[in-house]
């Protein structure tokens, strides 16, 4: 018997096994040991997909039944590396079609890590198939799709995780802890986040013939056909509306997700928007490179802005939240936070953990974060812990669906240039039926849109 099968019959051992699942799921680090070997399938090899599985196959028992790609170099390099992190001589299945990987394969899980205009169609039918998810963020580029998504997750009973690891991030849970539930801020009345990236392509590459090795039309899929001019899944997608949710559902919805869940709070009142590309105008992107978003909710106001040019407001924290309350405020980041008291009192800090040491092969792992691995390890088996004791993790597809439903409003509003109420039991922004058409996006060829009463 390993030392993995040993600490794990050690923890479950006996009757108590079920609340000991209970109980570290509750704590929010989700740490346990698996009780069974889980059959994989991951769809989309790129970078955060295979940053995904390989963070599960750290922490997790795991036969990688499958790998799915529309791109053959891509695919061929993944099933190459996950064959080596397993050190085993037996290749996972390797599938262009997503469909014909779950139609021939019985999953336990399923990771999606392809762009954002694919995760809603890819999530509900492995939940259909027999899976459950796990599943990045943003989770859709429209807000029907995500309640199709939710609708789903409870017709099928499956379990879903959404990538918003900041719910899972050792130092953040600490803050939230140490600070915010201990009430050391007091009355909270304002937030403001924030990303100062340059981090938008403003590239304008020429059109050109698409590669043998890439299916274009199955990447495309639902989503509008650009001309192609370059791979589009090699980051080039982020800079398009037509396939994402720009800056604000990138980057917004972990700052504002992870407030949300600091602060217990739901769905905003209202929510508005304005912006544009006022900068960078030189290349083909479509995306803002200038936006402000205000998400209302009872004496509390939550405000978004990003830049893509200049320079950050706070250089200590480019990409960030600000918690402000009338005893003190909370500064917090991917790789910090820091507690600043009104008037005396001791100022509290604390950093990112990293687990290098405990993990030698994140050094060698190409493109890997590794600031966040820590987090997604958790969250990952966050997402196992709820799984066997039949509860809903701690970024449940529900919350990944007011985060992300919420940024794709902020774009809305920015759009058609008023704020937006949300009412999510109609499923409808009230009194603005112009709005409204523009809460599903229309699908191309044969594709057919998710509906909630449908799926």
């Amino acid at each position: 018997m390993n030392d993995f099968s040993i600490r794990r019959r050690t923890l479950l051992k006996g009757a108590t096994a079920s609340l000991a699942l209970a109980a570290l799921h509750a704590s929010g680090m989700g740490m346990f040991y698996p009780s069974k070997t889980y059959r994989v399938a991951l769809i989309g090899t790129g970078w955060y997909g295979k940053n995904d599985l390989f963070r599960l196959i750290q922490v997790a028992p795991v036969n990688v039944v499958a790998l799915c790609d529309v791109d053959k170099h891509q695919l061929a390099e993944a099933a190459k590396m996950v064959s080596q992190r397993l050190k085993t001589n037996k290749a996972p299945r390797l599938y262009n079609d997503y469909r014909k990987m779950l139609a021939e394969n019985e999953l336990d899980i399923v990771l999606i890590g392809t762009p954002d205009h694919w995760h809603a169609l890819t999530a509900i039918d492995a939940m259909k198939s027999g899976a459950n998810v796990y599943v990045q963020k943003p989770i859709s580029v429209d807000v029907i799709e995500g309640e199709a998504m939710v609708a789903a997750a409870r017709k099928y009973n499956r379990v879903v995780q959404v990538g918003t690891q900041r719910r899972s991030t050792p130092h953040l849970i600490e803050a939230k802890q140490k600070i915010v539930d201990a009430g050391l801020l007091g009355k909270v009345a304002h937030v403001e986040m924030c990303c100062y990236y340059h981090m938008r392509n403003n590239s304008n590459p020429p059109v050109q013939p698409v590669p043998d090795f890439l299916d274009y039309e199955m990447w495309t899929g639902p989503a509008p056909l650009r001309p192609y001019d370059g791979l589009p899944h090699v980051g080039w997608w982020r800079a398009f509306m037509e396939y994402g949710n720009g800056i604000v559902g990138d980057m917004c919805i972990h700052m504002f997700d992870a407030v949300r869940w600091m602060l217990d709070l739901g769905w905003p009142k209202r929510v508005s928007s304005t912006g544009g590309i006022y900068v960078e105008k030189g290349g083909k992107s479509n995306i803002s490179d200038t936006q402000s978003a205000l998400f209302e909710y009872d004496d509390l106001n939550c405000i978004w802005q990003h830049r893509t040019w200049g320079t950050p407001a706070d250089p200590e924290y480019p990409w960030s939240f600000k918690i402000y309350g009338d005893k003190g405020t909370l500064k917090a980041d991917v790789f910090k936070y820091e507690f600043i008291p009104e008037g005396k009192g001791d100022k509290i800090h604390g950093d990112v953990l990293y687990e290098k040491e405990k993990y030698p092969e994140d050094v060698t792992e190409p493109r890997i974060e590794l600031h966040t691995a820590p987090a997604t390890r958790r969250h990952l088996l966050n997402f196992l812990g709820a799984i066997e004791s039949g509860s809903r993790p701690v970024a449940d597809i529900e919350q990944g669906h007011i985060s992300t439903a919420s940024c794709i409003m902020a774009n809305l509003s920015m759009k058609i240039g008023r704020p937006l109420v949300y009412d999510p039991q109609k499923r409808m922004i009230v009194g603005d039926e112009a709005a409204n058409q523009l809460l599903q996006r229309p699908y191309r060829g044969e594709w057919k849109h998710p509906k909630p009463e449908e799926v």
